[in-house]
């Protein structure tokens, strides 16, 4: 008997002390050589570790044990615990802007003091009349070592072991850079007879400003990076703290984690939707933006679902709970959001690539710009190259290349999530921007997925209210979908039902009634034939609603042939403008459907829609889904019904509608909260967005780079005289990743236009 592979348990980990793309490849590394680790991803924007771990065993001890080898600190995720978006970010800041205090207090003085005695021939005239050059030395050796071993303290714990066991990261260039300018100062200061002559000058400033610039750019990170997750902040800030539960009849203030299924909960004007349910009693308009990202509050009556985390804008009513805790909506959309925001896009896979070998290779850089300049520069030579050789570590740190996919990622879901759209999986942000056609299903996806009522053709001498009161208080008898549409009309109309003396149905053709003291038979034409009643009149009208795709329905009263309706599944209200709005940008638009073809052509025609495959049988929606990729295409499938799983999952991108059922959202890549098919624009638009704002980090985060280290080495001053000095390289660094985070947090701002 073939035996079923298990399916790898997913773990993941909170991670503290990561401050650049070389810190990820280090932890993944360090992870994926445990053993039945089967995958592992890191993101440095989430501070996040996902691992895919085989068999059953408790792997989270060996797997914290790793990463505390690698030299870091790692926390498990219990399942079903959401972290909301913190990331230890106000931990972070908290303690960085307490340091970045300490080393600007400390760094300041030195800083002014050493500028001035080189720049301010008074000034130094007059600290020389006053103090020996051993004493001045002595002045900036003390605050310069109480930042470096102080604040700065950090970057030598992690990056020197780094370095040693031959996996050096962003730390170790900083503690590199600041431990040369510090040790050479520290020879010219305590043992200046080894050094030659003109080489006696001290870069106690240098070492203590590049620490007090790179802690003011991690705090400014930090804060950005806290600003990229507020959008889950603000999501799980949605959520109530209590509920008024009803206990024998009374309503009694319970804490949201004692709700259980089942539980009756009255909500008054005003107040929050503790959990999901189903309204039993009285009826409002609650406010759903924050799932559906829709201002205009929704009428709900009884037999309407609720959400938890929406507010209840007027009148009060009671609901039975239906999901509690981890099953609630708003959970499983904060859930699928931080999977987004934690996932990896293939663009990543080039960038880690890069940056696995770009550190060891800077380090080359660093050390054959101080050769050179020891060599070929002008004296002192060994100050230069020094100094040189610092700039070139500062100025290469890879923090902004860590944080360009993984902040943009985080922002773009975020506010996905927020205009209520849901990437289950990070990759099909990515692949959601190459799109070439869009496919949707048509019941239910582009439709409201129920007959309605959408003509009423009187023949002569009929009032049209006045007949169809009559046919509607007829057919309100009647089980049948259609005369539920047909009561729905009348009742939306405001007109009155009279009572129903007598009824009759016959099976397939049509019903008799006695309204009011008027015989009334609505069916087909054939019935009202077999009644002796002629159809002839209204034959026409009749054959150019069936041409439309509409069903029509005939209707006689006393025995003559008094209207024609039509019966149809009407389209959304943005149904139209969706399609529109994808043609505007450049998409193709396709639409598959089982109904027949009359019906979905019609469809078509009234929205605008390129492409028609109509009859296709569920099973076979897959390889309809297939053939529109002919020719390279790729092709995001749009459905909401468990015939298009099938389809969902064949596509290139599946987008689900959340009103549909789980087995197609299971099958989705992209999930729409509500049923506006306009969504599928939005999350076009956001993968659109998001990948530019990735591109447009990765130039500006690799440019920087390539620009600036030859600056740095020097490459320019035989024929510009053009060096860079250490400290502007420290704060040229640290102002990149902020320039990355910032960037990304443009994202906050989009808005999608029809």
């Amino acid at each position: 008997m073939t035996q079923t592979a298990e399916k790898p348990t997913p773990v993941s980990l909170s991670i503290e002390g990561m401050t650049c793309a070389s810190c990820v490849a280090r932890v993944e590394k360090a992870l994926r050589k445990v053993p039945s680790v089967t995958d592992a991803s890191v993101n440095l924007a989430t501070n996040r570790a996902t691992i895919n771990v085989a068999g059953n065993d408790n792997a989270v001890p060996a797997l914290v044990e790793a990463i505390k080898g690698a030299g870091y600190k790692a926390t498990p995720i219990e399942a079903g615990h959401n972290h909301h978006g913190h990331h230890h970010h106000d931990e972070d800041i908290r303690v960085l802007t307490r340091d970045v205090i300490i080393a600007a207090v400390l760094t300041i003085p030195v800083f002014l003091f050493e500028m001035s005695v080189h720049f301010v021939p008074r000034f130094h005239e007059w600290v020389m009349s006053y103090m020996s050059h051993q004493t001045m030395l002595l002045l900036s050796f003390v605050p310069t070592t109480l930042v470096l071993f102080g604040p700065g303290l950090r970057f030598f714990k992690i990056g020197i072991p780094a370095l040693l066991k031959g996996a050096p990261e962003m730390n170790s260039l900083v503690a590199l850079g600041t431990l040369a300018a510090y040790g050479y100062s520290l020879v010219v200061t305590f043992a200046p007879q080894v050094l030659p002559h003109g080489a006696h000058f001290a870069y106690y400033e240098a070492a203590a400003v590049i620490v007090t610039l790179i802690l003011v750019g991690r705090l400014l990170e930090a804060r950005a990076k806290g600003e990229a997750g507020a959008a889950i902040q603000r999501l799980a800030g949605q959520q109530a703290k209590s509920a008024r539960v009803l206990r024998d009849g009374k309503p009694v203030e319970t804490p949201l984690e004692a709700v259980a299924v089942g539980d009756l909960i009255l909500v008054r004007p005003g107040e929050k939707v503790a959990v999901d349910g189903e309204i039993v009693e009285g009826a409002s308009h609650v406010d759903e933006s924050m799932i559906s990202g829709e201002p205009i509050p929704v009428a709900k009556a009884v037999g309407d679902a609720v959400v938890g985390g929406t507010i209840n804008k007027e009148g009060a009513f009671t609901f039975r709970a239906t999901k509690v805790g981890a099953d609630t909506m708003l959970a499983q959309i904060i859930r699928l959001v931080e999977e987004a925001q934690g996932g990896k896009l293939p663009i990543q896979t080039l960038v880690d690539k890069i940056t696995g070998w770009f550190v060891p290779v800077v380090i080359v850089i660093a050390l054959a710009t101080f050769a050179a300049w020891l060599v070929f520069g002008p004296s002192p030579a060994l100050s230069f190259a020094l100094v040189n050789a610092v700039a070139v570590l500062i100025i290469a740190c890879p923090c902004a290349m860590g944080l360009a996919t993984p902040t943009s990622i985080m922002v773009g879901t975020g506010r996905a999530a927020e205009l209520g759209v849901l990437f289950r999986k990070g990759e099909a942000l990515q692949q959601l921007r190459g799109v070439d056609v869009v496919a949707f299903d048509k019941t239910g996806t582009l439709t409201q997925g129920k007959p309605a009522l959408t003509d009423v053709l009187p023949a002569e001498g009929f009032a049209e209210d006045e007949l169809l009161a009559l046919i509607a208080a007829a057919e309100a008898a009647s089980e049948h979908p259609l005369a539920h549409a047909i009561v729905s009309a009348a009742e939306a109309r405001g007109l009155t039902l009279a009572k129903v003396m007598s009824f009759a149905a016959t099976p397939g053709k049509g019903i008799t009634a006695d309204v009011a003291g008027r015989r009334v038979l609505v069916g087909s034409a054939r019935f009202l034939e077999e009644q002796g009643i002629d159809a002839a009149p209204l034959a026409a009208a009749a054959e150019a609603l069936g041409a439309s795709g509409k069903s029509p329905v005939h209707a006689a009263v006393d025995g003559k042939a008094a209207a024609v309706l039509a019966i149809a599944d009407t389209v959304k209200p943005t149904a139209r403008a969706a399609v529109a709005a994808l043609h505007r940008r450049g998409l193709r638009v396709a639409l598959v459907s089982g109904d027949n073809r009359r019906a979905v052509e019609a469809i078509a025609r009234e929205l605008g829609i390129d492409e028609v495959l109509a009859e296709v049988l569920p099973a076979d929606k897959a390889a309809a889904v297939k053939g529109l990729r002919q020719g390279g295409r790729t092709v995001a499938f749009v459905g909401d019904g468990i015939n298009d799983a099938p389809a969902l999952a064949e596509a290139d991108v599946g987008i689900a509608m959340g009103t549909g059922t789980d087995a197609a959202i299971d099958s989705a890549d992209v999930i729409l909260v509500g049923g506006d098919p306009m969504k599928a624009v939005t999350a076009i638009e956001l993968s659109r967005a998001t990948l530019t704002n990735i591109k447009e980090n990765l130039v500006w985060a690799f440019g920087y780079n390539v620009l600036l280290i030859p600056v740095a080495a020097g490459v320019f001053f035989p024929a510009f005289g053009l060096t860079l000095s250490p400290m502007l390289a420290a704060g040229a660094m640290a102002l990149s990743s902020v320039f990355v985070v910032a960037n990304a947090l443009r994202l906050r701002a989009i808005t999608v236009k029809e």
